[in-house]
């Protein structure tokens, strides 16, 4: 190991490697420590975590080490950081400061102004809440909590009534219970946002934008096992695993589809529900995914507004002419919300049923996300 201590030098391999693939860096971490039983998870904690803080504050370290932008140099730095202190130095550039990309900053500087925008940069640079939604064909939140007391320190969410916060994190997937499709990790605002899919009992509803099928697990159990969901996306492999957590959740009244599937022509204006939960730049789950802010630029925003405005066209063409479609993203930025909203008032003859749903990235708080239902008029 070049005399290299044990943490920093896997520390470095696993930046290093990453910075050479495309994976999510999530999922990348993950298929690193599974390939290293050796770590511990004391070892896998201090790995993740600083990962995941020398990557939201990249900017800033490399403008402090403006020589050597190498990883080993930025923990060095890292190491040493006084945030508060930083905060204050004038000298430094605003968006270095937040370590934000230049264009994210001004987008968001737009909409909010300079202070709300640098405390929304701020929440994004640290960790997230760990909240889990729990699976009501299966079990109930109060049977949860009483079973988990005594053993973690959860509480109950206050604006969703399925979700659970835990304030420290454990390994979920260990767990019996979730081995059994008690709960799934689920961001509260993630939750409410699924919440705005008030499906009923015998419902056909396409989850377009399905990915692997968050959302569908959380409306799902008020279907009562009858109906039919069509859980649909371009991605292959995120279907698949969408596919093992309905099984592991009971859900019974779900069809996957595949983006070339002849079904999907079928559908056509039978849906009583479609959501859309569209591409969009993550704006709102920063913290969870600090690297997406890093592959954002001028062009990606114009490129994602292209996207989803496609998306909404197709999916709406499943939609009966009393259904409803629910438009979601994950992102704070107006542009991909309010504005698109307009977009498909006056394109489509729209119109809102009950409140626009938006939250923000807050500290111990949910993470940004944006929902509304529309029927047609």
């Amino acid at each position: 190991m070049n005399n290299i201590p044990f943490r920093p030098y896997h520390l470095f391999a696993l930046l290093n490697a990453y910075n050479q693939q495309t994976l999510p860096l999530d999922l990348f971490i993950s298929h690193y420590f599974r390939a290293h039983p050796a770590l511990g998870s004391k070892d896998r904690a201090f790995i993740a975590e600083t990962i995941y803080a020398l990557i939201r504050w990249q900017a800033l370290l490399d403008y402090l080490s403006p020589e050597d932008h190498s990883w080993e140099s930025r923990y060095r730095v890292y190491e040493h950081l006084d945030l508060e202190q930083i905060l204050q130095r004038e000298d430094i550039p605003l968006h270095i400061r937040v370590s934000f990309p230049l264009p994210l900053f001004q987008l968001m500087e737009n909409s909010y102004g300079s202070q709300r925008t640098i405390d929304l940069c701020l929440t994004s640079n640290k960790p997230a809440p760990t909240t889990v939604r729990v699976n009501t064909l299966k079990t109930t939140r109060e049977e949860l909590l009483k079973l988990w007391e005594g053993l973690y320190e959860v509480s109950p969410t206050s604006l969703s009534p399925y979700g659970i916060q835990f304030h420290k994190k454990i390994n979920f997937f260990s767990l019996p219970e979730f081995k059994a499709g008690f709960f799934e990790v689920q961001d509260e605002g993630s939750q409410l946002l699924a919440q705005l899919v008030k499906v009923q009992p015998g419902d056909q509803v396409l989850d377009y934008c399905a990915g692997s099928g968050g959302k569908t697990l959380a409306f799902a159990p008020a279907m009562q096992h009858t109906g039919q969901i069509y859980v649909h996306d371009i991605r292959p492999y995120a279907l698949q695993e969408a596919r093992k957590r309905l099984k592991r959740a009971g859900i019974q009244n779900s069809q996957i589809l595949l983006p070339d599937s002849p079904h999907l022509a079928k559908l056509k204006k039978k849906m009583n529900w479609v959501l859309v939960d569209a591409p969009c730049t993550g704006t709102g789950t920063l913290r969870r995914n600090p690297d997406m802010k890093w592959k954002f630029d001028e062009h990606t925003l114009a490129r994602l507004i292209g996207q989803q405005r496609m998306i909404f066209e197709r999916a709406l063409s499943f939609l009966r002419p009393d259904g409803r479609i629910v438009y979601g993203t994950c992102s704070i930025l107006k542009e991909e919300n309010q504005q698109q909203l307009e977009h498909f008032l006056k394109t489509y003859q729209l119109r809102i049923e009950g409140d626009v749903f938006q939250s923000f990235p807050a500290p111990g708080g949910m993470d940004g996300f944006f929902g509304v239902v529309l029927k047609r008029i």
